[in-house]
């Protein structure tokens, strides 16, 4: 590059500034720094923006998805329930059937030998009256007569006696066939009622997969930012920990305890993490996850060592008037001018977390006012000492400043 001369004129003198091509190429260079830094900078916000959106709306899609999964498994668990017990109560009508049928057996077997009994005394006095009649039939006819009507009577009472011995095996035999039918039917029931045991405490097991999977990452969101998980659920229980109501009697089965007993211990289980879960949200629903800025903005600093001193929050430049949102449900503590966080507003939410917003152009909420996730609370500002227009955000616990980072990161993990 030739070297160029800049001449600078006034009324009285004339001055000669000469632009050596080393200059000019510093100067060049620091343009074209300034140009890629600049693009480079926008392309970070643009993505940073659109995998802020996307990232929500997938962890609200997971969400609905594992929900309705859960849903269905707990509506097939009921009906399998429903299924187990109603075989149950075949199996015990079966049951009832088979003891019947089995009293019936032996009444019948024992009327059987009482037959069988009166028919081998009435044989032997039969062969005792026959044996009497050979021997007085040289007697006279009137003894041979009366012997011949003793012999019909004993005939006639033999085939009364045998008529009932085979109407007696008859029945005995229709009710050993009924027995056996009864048993087939009781052991399908049993068999019925293993497989519908089976496929219950399947879906318990998937179920109690499904919400142990499912709570881990809820652990992480609070490791994350810091919070004892364990403490955390205390805390929630003991302002959720109302009971009451009448109490009824409880009823017991003495049938299948083994099975039952299994299936209703996993089920505890699960109604406990369940619980576990619950408590969990709304733990999530009292934390300031959400983001301030919903608006196209460019992270400018972040929480750590700055100038040599400490900067407490993270901050987030964009226009003046772009609208700031409460990042969790909570009560406004402070809103007014407060030396260099100029307009600032304070909100306490529960857990021991609170939230600053400084530098704001406008404040849009009271003390003592409550305020929701999401609400419109103020616009972003210049005010204070700030170099130009963003929003300085502040994440506390227990009076302690946190970096802010860790609870918007947390949010990803909530599913």
């Amino acid at each position: 590059m030739p070297e160029q001369r800049l001449s600078l004129r006034s009324e009285d003198t004339t001055r000669v500034v000469r632009l050596r091509p080393l200059t000019q190429i510093l100067g060049l260079g620091g343009i074209t720094v300034m140009c890629a830094w600049t693009l480079v900078a926008s392309s970070f916000l643009v993505i940073d923006t659109v995998s802020a959106g996307g990232s929500q709306d997938q962890v609200m899609r997971v969400q609905a998805s594992f929900e309705e999964r859960l849903n269905q498994l707990q509506l097939e668990r009921d009906a399998r329930a429903a299924e187990a017990l109603a075989a149950q109560n075949r199996f015990a009508v079966a049951l009832d059937q088979v003891s019947q049928m089995q009293t019936q057996l032996l009444t019948s077997e024992e009327r059987r030998r009482e037959m069988e009994a009166g028919m081998a005394s009435v044989q032997a006095n039969l062969r005792d009256a026959v044996a009497e009649r050979d021997a007085t039939l040289a007697s006279g006819d009137a003894a041979g007569e009366d012997m011949t009507d003793r012999s019909d009577e004993f005939s006639v009472a033999l085939d009364i006696l045998s008529g009932e011995l085979r109407s007696a095996a008859d029945q005995r035999a229709k009710a050993v066939q009924e027995a056996e039918e009864a048993r087939l039917a009781a052991h399908e029931l049993q068999v019925e009622r293993d497989q519908i045991l089976a496929r219950n405490d399947e879906i318990l097991t998937q179920l109690e997969d499904a919400v142990t999977v499912s709570v881990a990452p809820l652990d992480d969101v609070f490791r994350s930012v810091g919070m004892n998980p364990d403490e955390v659920l205390r805390t929630i229980r003991s302002g959720y920990s109302g009971q009451g109501g009448p109490l009824t009697p409880m009823s017991y089965s003495t049938r299948g305890n083994a099975a039952l007993s299994q299936g209703e211990t996993k089920a505890r289980q699960i109604i406990v993490t369940l619980d576990q879960m619950n408590t969990y949200r709304i733990a999530i629903e009292k934390l300031p996850l959400a983001m301030p800025v919903r608006q196209n903005f460019r992270y400018t600093s972040g929480f750590g060592r700055r100038w040599g001193r400490m900067h407490e929050g993270i901050d987030m430049a964009g226009p003046v008037g772009t609208p700031i949102h409460a990042t969790g449900d909570g009560v406004v503590t402070f809103a007014g001018r407060k030396g260099a966080y100029g307009n600032l507003i304070t909100i306490q939410h529960e857990l021991g977390t609170e939230t600053r917003y400084g530098h704001l152009n406008r404040i849009g909420v009271k003390v003592g006012q409550r305020v929701s996730q999401g609400e419109h609370i103020g616009d972003m500002g210049n005010t204070g000492r700030s170099t130009g227009p963003h929003l300085h955000y502040e994440v506390r616990m227990k009076g302690r400043a946190v970096d802010p980072m860790s609870f918007i990161k947390a949010a990803d993990n909530v599913q």
